[in-house]
């Protein structure tokens, strides 16, 4: 059994931990409150916090992060102004956490979906697919087969380096639901 530890206690870590615990993962929660305290007991790390608190994270415990699959689930957005990324127009979120984390194998996923397509399964007719971008085809092979089990759709995405066009999709998905033209139980569906 993958064992699972998800940083965060909201609606998006509740769905994925939903998603994965029914594809067969054993899975635990890091609560805000608990950060630098609790050990990490995952073979999979799941960073399912705004992207402000990233950097907390990475600084407590990237020992505790080295060896590990680190999912990461970020927007990085201006959530201010809800104008812009805040990460150079050359890399992403994902590609930060990875240069900080050389011995972790990172990923980027669920960043795409919102919650509520990812509970209930579905965006509009369509099953929910998860987007997951990564260099290591072990460690998204594994995600992939977890939200697979878990009765979503997933799609291996690339590289890394396709992590900026996952959080530019991302970015306009969130707009949009800001800007109430879609609801945030909507969302991009993706037809193979």
């Amino acid at each position: 059994m993958t064992a699972v530890t998800i940083f965060g206690t909201g609606n998006m870590a509740n769905a994925i931990a939903g998603v994965l615990s029914s594809g067969g993962a054993d899975v635990s929660h890091i609560a805000h409150e608990q950060t630098g305290s609790a050990e990490i007991t995952g073979d999979i790390v799941v960073l399912a916090v705004p992207y402000p608190a990233i950097d907390g994270i990475l600084a407590q415990y990237g020992d505790q992060l080295a060896g590990r699959t680190v999912v990461d689930i970020t927007n990085p957005l201006n959530f201010e102004t809800f104008d812009s990324l805040v990460v150079p127009s050359d890399s992403s979120a994902a590609a930060g956490i990875q240069a900080r984390l050389p011995e972790s194998k990172v990923l980027k996923a669920f960043n795409t979906t919102f919650a509520g397509t990812l509970a209930s399964g579905t965006v509009g007719d369509l099953t929910t697919t998860v987007l997951v971008a990564g260099d290591d085809s072990e460690a998204k092979s594994t995600l992939v087969g977890l939200v697979e089990k878990g009765g979503l759709s997933a799609v291996d995405a690339g590289a890394l380096s396709r992590a900026r066009e996952l959080e530019s999709i991302g970015f306009l998905q969130l707009t949009l639901a800001a800007g109430e033209k879609i609801s945030w139980t909507g969302g991009f569906g993706l037809v193979r």
